[in-house]
C-alpha cells in the first residue's frame, strides 16, 4: 500500500485520540467524541493515563479554552492572524479532538463559487432522472451538517462577497434550503463551521458586518518572544524531519536562533537592539517559513551535503524566502546584511559571508 504524503490529525495522533477517549471522566458534549478538557490536553499537551500527550500548539492556553467553548456554542469560529499563525493547524486539530473528522474542508480563493458551500449537482444524473437525492453533490459543509461535524472554511476572505454571503443563512438558520427538492436541511447538533482568515488579505474581500456577527472571533499572535518562536521552529522542525526521513541531523540551536532572529527583525521592521530601523520585504516572513527553510536546509544537506547543516545551506534558504520581488527585495536584503548581519560578531561571519556572496550573483 503506498503511503499517504500527509496524515489527517486524527489519524496522526489516532493512539492519543484512543487514549484521551479511554480515560475521559469528563462530560461529553452531545455530538463529541471527547470532553471540552479532553479536547484541550490533545492539543496543549498532558497526560491520559500513561501515555504522554503531544502539544501540538504552542501558544496561549487561554486562547486554545475560548476556542473550544466557542465551538460548544451555537457560534461558528473565526481565527484571524497574520500569515504563519497557525490558524489552519489549529482549526485542524479542533475538529479531529472534537469529532476525529478534520477532512471537510473548503479552501477559499477567488475561484470559490456559491455550489461549493452549498451544493451541486451530478449533471449525468441530473440531466437523466431531474433533480433527485441522487444526483445532489454535497458540500463538505452540507455534509458537516448532515452529521452533526466540524466544517472548515479557509481563507474566507479570499472568496467573493456572494460566496462569504452564503453563509449568512446557514450560520444563522442552520439549514440549506433545496429548492429544486422543495425541501431544507438541517443540522444536526454538534455541527459547526471553523473559519480562517489571513489580516493581510483585508483587502481582497473584506468581511461583511454581517457575516463577522456570525462568527466568535479569535486573534491567533505571532509569537510574542523569541525562545516561543524558537520553540515552535524546533519541534515542527523535528516533526517535518522525522516524516520525510531527510537523513540529516536537526538544525543546531545556534542556527535555529540566527534564523529566528533574522525573521524577528525584517518581520518587525527593526534590530533586537532597537538600535537599527530596517526595511522589510514584499513577502510573510513568518514562523511557518523558518520552518519551512530549515526543513528545506536539512533536505539539501542530508541529499547533496554531509547531513550536517552549514551555513551555505542556510543562506540558500533564506535567499529564496527573503528575495521574493527581486528589484526591491535583494536591496532590503543587502541592507540588512550589510547594516545589521555584518555587525554581529564573529559567530554570524560564517552566515553573513555565505549569504552576500548569493545575493551579489
Amino acid at each position: 500500500m503506498a503511503e499517504l504524503l500527509r496524515l489527517p490529525a486524527e489519524k496522526l495522533y489516532e493512539e492519543e485520540l484512543l487514549e484521551l477517549k479511554k480515560h475521559d471522566s469528563g462530560t461529553v458534549p452531545n455530538g463529541w467524541k471527547l470532553s471540552p478538557k479532553s479536547v484541550l490536553t490533545f492539543i496543549a499537551g498532558g497526560k491520559a493515563g500513561a501515555l504522554e500527550i503531544t502539544p501540538k500548539y504552542i501558544g496561549s492556553r487561554r486562547l486554545i479554552e475560548m476556542a473550544i467553548a466557542s465551538l460548544m456554542t451555537d457560534r461558528a469560529l473565526l481565527l484571524i492572524g497574520e500569515p504563519g499563525t497557525a490558524k489552519s493547524m489549529l482549526s485542524e486539530l479542533l475538529a479531529a479532538g472534537i469529532h476525529a473528522d478534520s477532512g471537510k474542508v473548503i479552501q477559499g480563493t477567488a475561484g470559490t463559487t456559491e455550489d461549493q458551500v452549498k451544493y451541486s449537482w451530478n449533471y449525468a444524473m441530473l440531466l437523466a432522472n431531474g433533480p433527485t437525492r441522487e444526483a445532489l453533490v454535497k458540500s463538505p459543509i452540507f455534509r458537516a451538517m448532515e452529521t452533526g461535524t466540524i466544517a472548515r472554511f479557509e481563507e474566507i476572505s479570499r472568496c467573493a462577497s456572494e460566496v462569504q454571503d452564503a453563509l449568512i443563512s446557514i450560520l444563522s438558520e442552520k439549514t440549506i434550503s433545496i429548492p429544486e427538492l422543495d425541501e431544507d436541511v438541517s443540522a444536526v447538533r454538534g455541527f459547526s463551521v471553523i473559519g480562517t482568515a489571513n489580516t493581510r488579505d483585508r483587502g481582497v474581500n473584506e468581511m461583511s458586518a454581517a457575516l463577522k456577527r456570525r462568527f466568535n472571533i479569535l486573534v491567533l499572535p505571532t509569537p510574542s518572544d523569541m525562545e516561543t518562536e524558537v520553540n515552535i521552529v524546533r519541534k515542527r522542525v523535528a516533526e517535518l524531519s522525522a516524516q520525510h526521513q531527510l537523513h540529516a541531523d536537526p538544525p543546531a540551536a545556534e542556527l535555529i536562533e540566527r534564523v529566528v532572529t533574522i525573521f524577528r527583525e525584517l518581520r518587525s521592521g527593526m534590530s533586537l537592539d532597537r538600535k537599527e530601523k530596517l526595511k522589510s520585504p514584499s513577502g510573510v516572513i513568518s514562523t511557518a517559513e523558518a520552518i519551512s527553510l530549515l526543513t528545506n536546509s536539512m533536505a539539501l544537506s542530508g541529499s547533496f551535503g554531509s547531513g550536517v547543516i552549514t551555513e551555505e545551506d542556510i543562506a540558500a534558504g533564506l535567499q529564496g524566502t527573503i528575495v521574493k520581488d527581486e528589484e526591491k527585495d535583494q536591496l532590503v536584503w543587502k541592507e540588512y546584511l550589510e547594516n545589521v548581519m555584518k555587525k554581529k560578531g564573529s559567530e554570524w561571519r560564517k552566515l553573513y559571508l555565505a549569504c552576500s556572496e548569493l545575493n551579489q550573483r
